[in-house]
C-alpha cells in the first residue's frame, strides 16, 4: 500500500524494523520509496528498531515459524507503544492504531485488546478523503477474482517447484519481452552463458499466461512440431469487451500461417513467474460504457503493457487526462490485470504533461536536485587555488578553442594544434575536469551515477549534474580559466602518433565556435590568425585519421536525424530540417575517437582487471539477412563477413539513377547493428569495437553528460599519479553492476529522445494539415509497409487492412522482401508517395497516419447483386439504379 502511505493525508506513522526488513527482501523499489517517506520531515513517519530494543525484542519459540514470530514481534511492539504513550502528560491520550492486511495477525491483535484495522477499513473510514479509496491496492496475491468469470489462464506453478524445474532443465528462466507490434506475441530471452543467450517465442493469450513486459518468467519448451515462426502481422489490442474471447482465438489463427521450415524458432509457454518487474504505468482511462460504473479499463501509453482494470469514482474527472496506475495482481479468470489509480498528471496533449509522461515512461530521473546534492557544489564566487595547481600543468598560453552545435552551454571538450620546433605537430584534446568537483561516494556522486547520462529532449535538457557545473564551472567556455584533463600527442604530418601524454591542466579557451563558424574560418582566404591556423592543422590531420580508420574497416552509418526550429513565443515547432553535417563535425569526432582510444589503452595497461571500457559486438550473420536481400533486389551485393567487407561493399553500392539508395542502405545497416555497451575489462574477454574497427575503446571525452567518463577520468588520474584510488574503483563486481545501470540509462535516454522527436513531429503536423511527400520503403510486412520520409526524417507504417473497409488481396514474399497488394508489387527501397495526416482520434496514441498515394493500388470491388423482391413498389419508383 505504498501509494497510500505516500499520500500527504497520511501522517504520524511508525514503521517497525521487522516490517522494513521484510519490505527490503521483497521489493527494492518499494523499500527505497518507504525510506524516502521516512526521511521526509513533513510526513512525520518514524522507523523504530524494535528488534534492538530490550522491551520489544522477542525470541522465536520452538515450533513457531519465522513468519508467526515476526507477526508476534509486531504485536508486542504495538502493545509497548500503547503503554509507552499512556505515560505522556498530554491532555489528549494518543491512540495507537495497528494497520495490517494479514487476517490472522489482525484477529490475534483484536483478541489481545489492540485496536486493529485492515488498510482498506481504515482508509474507507476517512470520510474527509474519499479519493484515497481509489489508491488502495487489491490485497490478495492473484488480485480479486472476478465474480463468476470463467477460467481463462492456466495456473502459475509455485516458485519452489519452478526453481527445481529450472535446476533439472525442465523449465528455462528468462526475461519476458512483449512485442510492441503484436499483443499476442512475446519473446523470452533465456538467461545463461553469453553463448547460449537464446530467444524463445511465445504466441497466444494462454501461452503468454499473464506475464507482463520485463517480468522474469519460467517457460516450458513446446514439442518441435508445435514450433512457430515470428509473425509478420501487426496486431493492436483494441478490444473493450472481456467476453469476446472467440475474437481472440480468431486473431490467434491469423498468426499461424504456414511458413518454411527454416523460419521456425524454438517456441514455448509461460508456466510461472519468478519475479514481477512491475512499475507505475502512465496512460489514460478508457471509461466504461455502463452508466455509474466504478470499474473501468486503463490503457497504458506503452503498447507492450496490457490494459489494466481499475475501480474509481472519479472517472468523469479523469477522462482525457494522463494518469498513473499501478498493477496489483492478475486473476486467472480475468482478461486483464487489476490495479489502482495512483496520480493524475494533467491533460493529454498538453506539452508539459506529455513531457512528464515521456520521462516517467522511460524511467528518466528528472526531479530537481535535492539540497543534500547541492550542498556538495563549490561555493561561489569560485576560482582556481594554489592547491588546485599542485598536480596540474598551466596550459593557458595555448590557442585552445571549442567547436560545438549552436546554443551548446555544456562544453565538454576543446582542441589545440601547433607546430613544434622539430617539424612535428602537437595536438591536444582538453576535456572538462568534472571529477575534480564530484568526489567519490558523496550525495552529488550518487545522484550522478543514478542518472548516468544527460537526456536531450527537443526543447529541454535533463542534466546529469547540477547546472552550476554543467553550464558554468565545468563548461570550457571562452576567455575564462577552467580545469581540464588533457590528452596531448606529438604527431608527424602523416598523423602518426610519436608520443602520447596525459596531464591534469588549466586552460583558457580563446574561442567557442559553432561547427559552421569553424568551417567558415577554415575556408576563408583572408583569415590567418592563430585559432584559424590551429583549426586548419586539425582539419588536415583529421582527414588522414579518418581515411586510416576507414581503411581499417570502420563503418560510416547514417540515421535520419531531424532538428526542429521553435517559435520563440509558443515554443511550438514551426519548421523541421534534417541535420546537415559539416567537415568540422567530422574533425572534432576524429580527435574525440583518438582520445578515447588512447585513454582506453592507458587505463587498461594500468588496471587490466577493472578498466571501464566500451565494446560494440559484431552482429550475428542472421541480422544482415534483410540488408542482403534488400540490396540484392536492386542488383547490389553486400558482403557481411567482416566490418571491412561491409564498409567496402557499402561504399560501392551506388546507383547513378538513385542517389539516395546508398543512404538507405546505410540506414538499414544501422538497424542490423548490436548495441554498444560499457563493461569491466576483468569480467569480459571480447573488447573489440565493431563499428569503429578498434581493438579497444572507452568514453573519456564527455564527463559533463556521461557518468562512465567520470569513472574513466578517475582511473586515468590514478594511472598518472594525479589522484588517489578508492575501494569501489578497484572492485570489478561493483564496476560490472555500475556498467549494467549505465547501459540501461543510456538506452532509456535514447528512447526518450526519439519519443520527444515523435511528439514534436506530431505537433508540427497538427498545424500542417494534410501533406503528400516522397518516401522510400524500408521494410515490408505481411499486411503493411514501413516507409521513411527523408524530408522530415520520419518513419511510419502504411497499413493495407483497415477496419470497416474491404481487405485487398495481399501476397507477402519474405525471400525478395516484397508485398503484392492486388496487382501492385512493392519492394524494399522502392520510391513511393504517401499522404501524411495526424490521426488524433485516439488521444492516447496520437499517430502519424500514412496512406499510399503512388503507386495507386486499385481495389477490385466484388459484384453486388441487388434483389428487390421484398421492397415495396412505392419505394422502388424512387430508386434510380445505376
Amino acid at each position: 500500500q505504498i501509494d497510500i502511505l505516500e499520500d500527504p493525508v497520511i501522517k504520524n506513522v511508525i514503521v517497525l524494523q521487522t516490517v522494513l526488513q521484510e519490505v527490503r527482501n521483497r521489493s527494492a523499489p518499494v523499500y527505497k520509496r518507504i525510506r524516502d517517506v521516512i526521511q521526509n520531515p513533513e510526513k512525520h513517519f518514524y522507523s523504530f528498531t524494535n528488534e534492538h530494543h530490550r522491551e520489544t525484542y522477542i525470541e522465536q519459540n520452538r515450533g513457531e515459524t519465522s513468519n508467526d514470530r515476526n507477526d508476534r514481534a509486531i504485536r508486542v511492539a504495538v502493545k509497548w507503544y500503547n503503554e509507552h504513550l499512556k505515560k505522556t502528560e498530554d491532555e489528549e491520550k494518543i491512540q495507537v492504531i495497528f494497520l495490517t492486511n494479514d487476517r490472522a495477525n489482525k484477529e490475534k491483535a483484536l483478541e489481545e485488546g489492540i485496536t486493529a484495522y485492515t488498510c482498506e477499513e481504515y482508509i474507507k473510514s476517512l470520510m474527509a478523503n474519499p479519493e484515497l479509496v481509489d489508491r488502495l491496492a487489491c490485497v490478495s496475491d492473484e488480485g480479486k477474482e472476478i465474480e463468476g468469470g470463467k477460467i481463462l489462464f492456466p495456473e502459475h506453478i509455485p516458485l519452489s517447484k519452478l526453481q527445481q524445474g529450472i535446476k533439472s532443465g525442465i523449465y528455462l528462466q528468462g526475461t519476458y519481452r512483449a512485442n510492441r507490434e503484436n499483443y499476442l506475441e512475446a519473446t523470452v530471452w533465456v538467461h545463461g552463458d553469453a553463448e547460449e543467450n537464446k530467444e524463445i517465442i511465445v504466441q497466444g493469450l494462454k501461452h503468454l499466461n499473464r506475464a507482463i513486459h520485463e517480468d522474469v518468467v519460467a517457460v516450458e519448451l513446446l514439442a518441435k512440431d508445435e514450433w512457430v515462426a515470428p509473425s509478420s502481422v501487426v496486431l493492436q489490442d483494441d478490444g473493450q469487451n472481456e467476453e469476446d474471447i472467440e475474437n481472440e482465438e480468431e486473431k490467434e489463427n491469423i498468426l499461424k500461417t504456414s511458413v518454411a521450415k527454416d523460419m521456425l524458432r524454438p517456441t514455448g509457454r509461460v508456466v510461472g513467474i519468478i519475479k514481477r518487474n512491475w512499475r507505475p504505468y502512465c496512460g489514460m482511462l478508457s471509461k466504461s460504457q455502463i452508466k455509474e460504473a466504478r470499474r473501468h479499463l486503463f490503457t497504458p501509453a506503452d503498447r507492450r503493457i496490457p490494459r489494466i482494470r481499475i475501480e474509481t469514482r472519479q472517472a468523469d474527472t479523469l477522462e482525457g487526462q494522463r494518469i498513473i496506475v499501478a498493477i496489483d495482481g492478475w486473476p486467472r479468470n480475468s482478461r486483464y490485470p487489476n490495479g489502482h489509480f495512483v496520480k493524475n498528471l494533467g491533460s493529454a496533449g498538453d506539452k508539459e504533461t506529455e513531457t512528464e509522461v515521456l520521462l516517467l515512461e522511460h524511467d528518466v530521473p528528472h526531479q530537481a536536485f535535492s539540497q543534500a546534492v547541492l550542498s556538495f557544489l563549490p561555493k561561489m564566487p569560485w576560482s582556481i587555488t594554489e592547491e588546485d595547481m599542485k598536480h596540474r600543468e598551466d596550459l593557458r598560453h595555448l590557442n585552445v578553442c571549442s567547436v560545438d552545435p549552436p546554443g551548446c552551454t555544456d562544453i565538454d571538450d576543446a582542441l589545440h594544434c601547433r607546430e613544434i620546433g622539430n617539424g612535428n605537430v602537437e595536438v591536444g584534446v582538453h576535456i572538462a575536469d568534472v571529477s575534480h568537483f564530484i568526489r567519490p561516494g558523496n550525495a552529488l556522486d550518487e545522484e550522478s551515477v543514478k542518472r548516468g547520462t544527460t537526456v536531450y529532449l527537443c526543447e529541454k535538457r535533463i542534466d546529469m549534474v547540477p547546472e552550476l557545473l554543467s553550464s558554468n564551472l565545468c563548461s570550457l567556455r571562452s576567455n575564462v580559466d577552467r580545469l581540464a584533463f588533457s590528452c596531448i600527442w606529438e604527431m608527424n604530418h602523416k598523423a602518426e602518433i610519436l608520443k602520447t601524454r596525459f596531464t591534469k591542466s588549466v586552460i583558457n579557451s580563446k574561442a567557442s565556435l559553432t561547427y559552421a563558424e569553424a568551417q567558415m574560418r577554415i575556408d576563408s582566404a583572408t583569415m590567418n590568425d592563430d585559432i584559424t591556423t590551429s583549426l586548419r592543422g586539425l582539419n588536415k590531420l583529421a582527414k588522414i585519421l579518418k581515411k586510416k580508420r576507414i581503411d581499417n574497416g570502420a563503418l560510416t552509418l547514417a540515421s535520419p536525424e531531424v532538428r526542429f526550429h521553435m517559435d520563440s513565443e509558443t515554443h511550438d515547432p514551426i519548421d523541421l530540417q534534417t541535420k546537415e553535417l559539416k567537415e568540422t563535425n567530422s574533425m572534432v569526432e576524429e580527435f574525440m575517437l583518438l582520445a578515447n582510444i588512447s585513454v582506453a589503452q592507458k587505463i587498461y595497461d594500468e588496471f587490466p582487471e577493472f578498466a571501464l571500457l566500451r565494446k560494440h559486438p559484431a552482429p550475428p550473420p542472421s541480422n544482415y539477412d534483410i540488408l542482403v536481400k534488400a540490396a540484392k533486389s536492386k542488383n547490389l551485393e553486400i558482403k557481411t563477413d567482416s566490418a571491412k567487407a561491409l564498409a567496402e561493399s557499402l561504399d560501392k553500392a551506388e546507383s547513378p539513377t538513385f542517389p539516395y539508395l546508398n543512404t538507405l542502405l546505410r540506414i538499414l545497416t544501422t538497424r542490423c547493428m548490436m548495441q554498444a555497451v560499457y563493461f569491466c575489462s576483468g569480467m569480459d574477454n571480447d573488447f573489440h569495437h565493431y563499428g569503429l574497427a578498434s581493438p579497444i575503446y572507452t568514453h573519456f571525452t564527455s564527463p559533463i553528460r556521461r557518468y562512465a567518463d567520470i569513472i574513466v577520468h578517475r582511473l586515468l588520474a590514478v594511472a598518472i599519479g594525479a589522484d588517489s584510488t578508492y575501494p569501489e574503483l578497484t572492485d570489478k563486481h561493483k564496476l560490472a553492476e555500475m556498467c549494467k545501470n549505465l547501459n540501461y540509462r543510456h538506452k532509456m535516454a535514447q528512447y526518450a529522445q526519439r519519443a520527444s522527436v515523435a511528439f514534436h513531429t506530431q505537433l508540427f503536423f497538427k498545424t500542417k494539415g494534410v501533406v503528400n511527400e516522397d518516401a522510400y520503403i524500408l521494410f515490408v510486412r505481411k499486411n503493411a509497409i514501413v516507409v521513411l520520409i527523408p524530408k522530415y526524417g520520419l518513419e511510419g507504417t502504411v497499413f493495407f487492412e483497415e477496419k470497416d473497409k474491404p481487405t485487398p488481396k495481399l501476397e507477402y514474399n519474405s525471400e525478395v522482401p516484397s508485398l503484392t497488394v492486388e496487382d501492385t508489387t512493392l519492394h524494399v527501397f522502392d520510391k513511393v508517395k504517401v499522404n501524411i495526416t495526424l490521426d488524433d482520434s485516439n488521444i492516447q496514441h496520437q499517430k502519424m497516419r500514412m496512406v499510399l498515394v503512388e503507386p495507386k493500388v486499385r481495389h477490385k470491388i466484388p459484384r453486388t447483386i441487388l434483389s428487390f423482391s421484398n421492397v415495396k413498389k412505392s419505394l422502388c419508383s424512387k430508386i434510380e439504379i445505376k
